[in-house]
């Protein structure tokens, strides 16, 4: 079978010593990584019209319609990360190394590319230093020119199992580990590494239910909801997906290893307790960096309309929050 023959802007990218996270915590890993793929990286690509091809793991393929997408993905992602990994122990940071070229692929039937475009990539990804992001020479050749970037020569250099050495360009963001490969001048940093998460940024953790009724978890779970959609409609408040925050559902958590965990400055938490035809619902706003209340109140409905009584209660909600965020 004979695939097609293009033109492509590879990124490949994979977490930095993601064995050793597993073998220390396999649950909380995996768990961090899929939060980050749905809240971070997989919009990120979206929004810079890529294509993820494979998934390797830890890492991703991605085809882009141009390197300018690519490296501007790469750039949000890896900013990001500095913002995420405030505060966490080096041991147990989620950092990522990329590796972006602009080559000749061949797409099969099925969307998957082989070839030399994509194994060059690759093989820039892995001499990456954490935190930065590789190029090859001609993938640096078409952003030099529309991109304000802060970049080291690596030169002329070798790749495992590619015939040609290829010149190098190494992009740093935050305060990442200077690159395994020797530089020709020293790497200027694009952007300060903060002491704290994002300021507006908020998890919403499932509201717990403390009536034992099991019929009434999802009403509970439906107020989480709905909060995680008003608040998503703030443009300037970073929210933490549904996906990622429940993944806390039912367990006795630290707000300050949540907030360390999701890479946030807030978390709301809540409970919702039912007796007869009335619904108790409680919220509390805590800042994650020092466990910290910031604000809380108590809402007593009857459950005469449950939808309305959702609504409601999150309009509330989401007034306060905005108000206090």
């Amino acid at each position: 079978m004979t695939g097609n023959r293009k033109l492509a802007a590879i990124l490949a990218a994979d977490v930095v010593g993601y064995s050793r996270l597993a073998s220390a915590d396999e649950d909380r890993t995996l768990a961090r990584l899929r939060a980050l793929r749905s809240d971070l990286i997989d919009p990120t690509i979206a929004v810079h019209n890529g294509r993820v091809i494979k998934r390797t793991g830890d890492g991703a393929l991605v085809e882009f319609r141009s390197v300018v997408d690519a490296v501007r993905c790469a750039i949000e992602v890896q900013n990001a990360m500095v913002e995420r990994n405030a505060g966490v122990p080096p041991g147990r940071r989620i950092e990522f190394r990329i590796g972006i070229h602009l080559g000749d692929v061949v797409e099969e039937s099925d969307g998957d590319l082989m070839g030399d475009g994509v194994n060059i990539a690759s093989r820039l990804e892995g001499i990456a230093a954490p935190g930065a992001i590789c190029l090859s020479e001609d993938a640096y050749r078409q952003v030099k020119a529309r991109l304000d970037l802060s970049v080291s020569d690596l030169g002329s250099t070798q790749l495992k199992n590619i015939a040609d050495p290829i010149r190098v360009y190494s992009l740093q963001v935050g305060a990442a580990a200077p690159a395994k490969a020797t530089t020709t001048s020293e790497f200027v940093t694009s952007r300060p590494v903060t002491a704290l998460p994002p300021k507006l940024s908020i998890a919403v953790l499932p509201f717990a239910n403390m009536s034992g009724d099991a019929e009434q978890e999802y009403f509970a779970d439906g107020i989480s909801e709905d909060t995680i959609t008003a608040l998503s409609k703030l443009s300037q408040l970073f929210v933490i997906a549904r996906n990622s925050s429940f993944t806390f559902k039912g367990k006795n958590v630290n707000v300050q290893e949540v907030g360390r965990n999701l890479g946030v400055r807030y978390v709301l938490e809540g409970s919702v307790r039912k007796s007869g035809n009335r619904v108790r619902i409680t919220a509390q706003l805590i800042d994650a960096t020092t466990g910290g209340h910031l604000w809380a109140e108590r809402f007593d409905r009857d459950l005469t309309d449950i939808f309305a009584v959702q609504d409601d209660v999150t309009q509330h909600i989401v007034g306060a929050l905005a108000l206090n965020l």
